[in-house]
């Protein structure tokens, strides 16, 4: 694990399961460990717990002078963390063949972060979390929705700096995968590492 220069850094965790103890959100929280242990300091959003609307795709927070998305709903306060955390974590479990709706409309109202100079993401580090019920991460669709993850994100200039993924047919059953637990684990410690 990185040493203790590290501990300045803040990591949001985005929770995309309805599950709180989800195998995901197991994931997530194994990341988050590691990166506390190199001092981080780490706050969680549970997405299912909030009310954030779709994307209207009205284009308003890309206008000259645009003060981000037009809708208000609990999607805002979640804006001012992401822009304040040196990295993020993303959890989610695999939905028919890609990531949850709940993570989805996150990373869609994500887009209002490129207006007004479009600067938001450059410099983020990203890990991604991700379950799925089938023992092959191509047929789950898995590989589907980490293919959005690097696509979005390299595209806007965040650097993804580890991903994990289990196959789980029981909720928690992930956290019996020692193996798994201590590479989530790792990803943390990289997460805020200088």
């Amino acid at each position: 694990m990185a040493g203790k220069e590290t501990c300045a850094k803040r990591v949001l965790v985005v929770l995309g399961s309805p599950r709180r103890k989800g195998n995901s959100a197991l994931l997530a929280e194994r990341i988050a460990k590691g990166a506390r242990a190199c001092e981080a300091t780490v706050k969680t959003v549970f997405l299912q717990d909030l009310n954030i609307a779709p994307c209207r795709g009205c284009l308003s927070c890309q206008t000259s002078g645009a003060r981000g998305c037009v809708l208000r709903d609990d999607m805002q306060p979640i804006y001012r963390r992401l822009r304040e955390s040196d990295a993020w974590v993303l959890a989610s479990p695999v939905y028919w063949f890609t990531l949850s709706a709940q993570l989805k409309i996150f990373m869609d109202r994500c887009f209002a972060l490129l207006g007004a100079g479009g600067q938001a993401f450059r410099g983020k580090k990203i890990a991604i979390a991700m379950s799925f019920g089938d023992k092959d991460a191509f047929s789950s669709g898995c590989v589907n929705a980490l293919r959005t993850f690097q696509d979005a994100y390299g595209y806007v200039g965040a650097e993804i700096v580890g991903i994990v993924y289990g196959s789980a047919a029981e909720p928690g059953e992930l956290s019996k995968n020692d193996g798994l637990m201590k590479e989530a684990e790792e990803i943390g410690a990289a997460l805020v590492a200088e």
